[in-house]
C-alpha cells in the first residue's frame, strides 16, 4: 500500500508556505523532508509533529493509496 502527501502540498499552498516554512515550523529534519517529498513513509512522530504545526490531523495531510496489483 502507497502513500501519498499530496494533501499536505495543496495545504501549504493555500497557506502560502514554502516546504522550508513547514520544516523549521515542525522542527523536522532535510531527510524527513525528503522522504515526505518522495511519498516515502515516515514515522507517526513525523506526522505528529506536522499535524501539531499545521493544526490538522492525519487525514487532512495524507492518504493511503491501493497498490495497481491488488
Amino acid at each position: 500500500m502507497a502513500v501519498s502527501y499530496k494533501k499536505l502540498w495543496h495545504i501549504l499552498l493555500d497557506r502560502d508556505m514554502k516546504k522550508k516554512d513547514l520544516q523549521k515550523s515542525a522542527n523536522l529534519t532535510s531527510y524527513a523532508m525528503n522522504k515526505l517529498s518522495r511519498d516515502e513513509n515516515v514515522t507517526t512522530e513525523i506526522l505528529g509533529k506536522i499535524c501539531k504545526a499545521l493544526e490538522c490531523s492525519t487525514d487532512d495531510i495524507m492518504e493511503f493509496l491501493s497498490d495497481s496489483n491488488e
